[in-house]
Formats: structure tokens, sequence, C-alpha cells
């Protein structure tokens, strides 16, 4: 893979972690950063709520130079609203405005956002020729491959978008009827490779350094966007880096490295967060990051009891302590 350029905005490693509505917050992009991805982006913010500049939609899109480049995702389903709040968001030191058209929940749908507009070819268009228009920053878009299996026009939508002026098009090889069942097909995202100039990105069912090679080989894609295969691994996408760069594989951290990334990352969420909402919010990551090793379950019934962060620190270190331990010996 080569460095991606969008105007003035390099992803050197195009490796990019997916925007994850409850996952992708500011504490997991900083790891995930951090770690070696070109590219993070934040949750989903509905563009009414970027504009009311509700605490809730700040929360989600907050950044730092450190988080350099960050992509804010908005969603919506007029035009001037979607025009509004890129400007907010490019004034919030976003480096790039991402477009959603490919979420598939129904409180989107129901708004006729996300995967809804791929359904309106005409409404999509003047989102993102308003989008484009209202912002300096390098705008992209993220869709599915369809409506349903009757209805795949991404090659169209991704023409348009090039013609808007979008620099970027990422496509997840589902339609929307699917959802995240079956399989993503990553065969078809080449036939919107082959649609437009740009470049476009793939992404679906890439939990393995061996996926990400199979999908760029079987999509021609420029490069690769990560989702639930970063569940509990913020480390994975330096891996697929690694692996895409050398063909060799990068070992999974020692017990030790990974208890001080879940001791680091709850930390980050009770102090970004506050202790009430931080501590109930941390534990689907605390559960990810344990679950394939040995006594996950007992050791994540008895952290979802507590509400005490220093009572979770112990436990943290208590479980990693004894696995190591156990390991060594």
């Amino acid at each position: 893979m080569r460095p991606i350029q969008l105007g003035p905005v390099t992803i050197q490693e195009p490796v990019i972690l997916a925007p994850m509505s409850g996952v992708t917050d500011l504490p997991f992009r900083r790891l995930v950063k951090r770690s070696g991805a070109g590219l993070v982006i934040s949750e989903m913010i509905a563009s009414r709520h970027a504009i009311e500049q509700s605490r809730a939609a700040l929360t989600r899109s907050a950044g730092g130079p450190e988080d350099y480049p960050m992509a804010v995702q908005l969603a919506g389903a007029e035009p001037g609203t979607m025009a509004e709040a890129a400007k907010l968001s490019q004034g919030r030191g976003a480096a790039l405005i991402d477009i959603n058209m490919g979420c598939p929940v129904k409180r989107v749908i129901n708004r006729e956002a996300g995967s809804a507009l791929m359904r309106d070819e005409r409404l999509a268009g003047r989102i993102m020729a308003a989008v484009v228009a209202a912002v300096e920053l390098p705008v992209t878009l993220k869709m599915r491959t369809g409506w349903d299996e009757f209805s795949r026009n991404a090659p169209t939508l991704a023409r348009i978008a090039e013609d808007c002026g979008v620099r970027m098009i990422t496509v997840h090889g589902r339609t929307r009827r699917q959802r995240f069942k079956g399989r993503a097909d990553w065969r078809f995202i080449r036939s919107v490779k082959a649609a437009v100039g740009i470049p476009v990105i793939g992404n679906g069912d890439v939990t393995s350094v061996e996926d990400a090679r199979r999908m760029l080989e079987d999509s021609g894609a420029d490069g690769v966007m990560i989702g639930r295969g970063a569940y509990g691994r913020p480390w994975f996408l330096d891996q697929v880096r690694h692996y895409l760069r050398t063909g060799r594989r990068k070992p999974e951290p020692s017990l030790r490295c990974q208890r001080d990334l879940v001791l680091e990352h709850f930390l980050a969420m009770v102090s970004h967060y506050g202790v009430r909402a931080g501590v109930p919010i941390a534990r689907k990551h605390i559960g990810w990051y344990s679950g394939a090793l040995p006594g996950a379950a007992a050791f994540r019934a008895r952290v979802n009891r507590l509400a005490d962060p220093q009572a979770v620190v112990a436990e943290i270190r208590a479980f990693y302590g004894a696995l190591a331990e156990r390991s060594a010996a």
C-alpha cells in the first residue's frame, strides 16, 4: 500500500479505524492512533447535534494534535444542516469530514440518513456537494454496496461523489439489508474502484492480518478500514500495517503489556466521562480485552458488579497478574 494524499492531509499508512458508535471514542481512538493507525474517525455525529453543540456531540468529536489526522463523521439528510455541521467541525480542528451513508441502524434510517441516502441519489449528491462547498478540508464518504441485493448502486454513487469533489470513498462490502450478517463482498468493492479515479478503501470482516491482505487482493482497494476486528485489540491495526508492509506477523502484546493497556484505557475513560458514566461504559471494552483469556467470564462478572474505579483497577491487576505468573511458570 502507498500513502494516500487528500489535499494537505497525508494518510501515511492507509490502515484506518472505522467509526463505531459507542466504541471509537477519544480514549480508544488515541490508543489505536498511537499504535500506528494511519487515520482514525470519530463516532458518527448527527449533524443537528453538531450544530446544537450538544455535550454528547462535542465529546464524540473531541481530539488534539496527537490525534492528527482525525476525521469527524457526520450523518444527516439535510444539505444545509450537514454543511453547517461540517463548518463547525472544521473550526474544532477536524482534518477531514466524512459523510455517513452506510449506517444501517433503524433510528438513523428512519430519519432518511445513513444508508437510507443510497436510495435517493439526487439527495445524496446535494448533501455531498453542499458539504464540499462549505469547508476547506477534504471530504470523504463511507457507504455500503447498496440498499439491498437488487440495488447495489455503490459504483453509481461513487461517480456522483467524485463529481461533487469528494476525495476518498470507503465501501463496506454489505448491503443495508444485510446489516452485519453474511459475509462482506470484497470483490464487489472492485467495481467501485473501477468506477472512479479517487482512492477507495475496503471495509468489512477484516479480523486477521490475512483477511486484510485477501480483502486488498479481492477488492483492488487502496487501503483497509477495520471496525469490529479492533474490539479489545487497539494494537490490531498496527499488526495489519506491519504484515502488509513486511509479510511478517507481529506477535500479540505480552500479558503484562495488555494489562498496562487495559489499565490505561480504563483510567482514560474514567477521566473522559467521569466516574459515574466512565466505569459502566468501560465494561464492554474490558470484556473484549479479556474475552479469549482463561477465567475471563468470572473476571467480567466481578468487574461488572463494581462501581469504584480503584476496585476495578485492582481486579484488572489481579487477573492479568495471575495469568502472567501462570504463563511464566
